[in-house]
């Protein structure tokens, strides 16, 4: 997957999970190791990586 569908990704999880779009990718992530789908797995992990930078910094 590119960098670009990476983030269109992570911005449509983003729009439609809000705080828990993180999560679920985690959870995604996992489910793809178990099931032996490695690179699929990076992907996931790549994906929370990506809304991560967009949500930002927390702010107290």
């Amino acid at each position: 997957m590119s960098e670009i569908q990476i983030h269109a990704v992570a911005r449509q999880m983003l729009e439609m999970h809000g705080a828990a779009a993180i999560a679920k990718a985690a959870q995604k992530a996992q489910q793809c190791e178990t099931g032996g789908e490695i690179d699929e797995a990076r992907e996931w992990r790549h994906i929370a990586e990506a809304m991560k930078i967009m949500r930002g910094p927390h702010q107290s």
